[in-house]
């Protein structure tokens, strides 16, 4: 039976966590998607690695985070094509374990309904197991999800003028 995971809250470590689940699938031989929504196509660690992978399908399919008083008319095109691609993906049943990295943006930012972000979710094959992350995951979403953690942050070197670093941040 595939699980549905939501990896939420505002402290660090969602996609990490993630990340972290997908290595552990790839070790038992699955297939895996790690879908970003938000982020952008950078040089990210996870990015640099998942070529060397023959089994981990990795897209980076947002534009970056929408900035105050940006326009958010292609922000919202790319996350509803990002989502067609994803429910592309997760139906396919080609892969046991599908991540959507930063899903819960698109509810919190009006680019997707909760209601059709669970209907997608929980029409999946009964094979894969999917991961959610971002912060403020939506009610409807906490109650279709099988497990759900919230990251809370108590310390984080960013608020002390440290600046974002590559291998742990990105």
């Amino acid at each position: 039976m595939g699980l549905l995971i939501v990896f939420t809250g505002n402290g660090k470590g969602k996609t990490t966590a993630a990340l972290g689940q997908t290595v552990r699938a790839l070790g038992h031989g699955w297939k895996c998607a790690f879908l970003q929504f938000i982020k952008a196509d950078r040089a990210v660690g996870e990015a640099l690695f998942a070529p060397s992978q023959g089994l981990l399908d990795f897209r980076t399919l947002g534009l970056g985070f929408v900035l105050p008083g940006e326009e958010v008319s292609r922000h919202r095109e790319a996350a509803r094509a990002a989502w067609g691609e994803a429910r592309g993906v997760i139906a396919s049943g080609d892969y046991r374990l599908v991540v959507l990295d930063e899903l819960t943006y698109l509810a919190r930012l009006g680019f997707l309904s909760a209601g059709e972000m669970v209907e997608g979710l929980c029409s999946r094959p009964s094979c894969v197991h999917i991961v959610v992350t971002g912060r403020g995951a939506p009610p409807e979403l906490i109650e279709a999800a099988d497990l759900v953690t919230e990251m809370a942050e108590r310390k984080h070197p960013l608020h002390g003028g440290a600046p974002a670093q590559e291998g742990i941040e990105y």
